[in-house]
């Protein structure tokens, strides 16, 4: 089983910038949080990583 993190960043994607807005059980659940809550803007991205529960490794 897998979940989705929803972080907003910068429109250059980096690591430093990134916000955590929430952890969904699924890939729509996390973009419609993001329309809902207008993450999206010309200075920021979205983006979702997919992580395996019960797995041990660097995010």
């Amino acid at each position: 089983m897998g979940l989705f993190i929803l972080y907003q960043t910068d429109k250059w994607k980096s690591k430093a910038s990134r916000v955590c807005f929430g952890i969904f059980d699924s890939r729509i659940k996390a973009i419609e949080s993001a329309k809902w809550n207008e993450l999206f803007s010309c200075n920021s991205e979205v983006v979702i990583i997919e992580i395996t529960i019960n797995e041990f490794k660097e995010i």
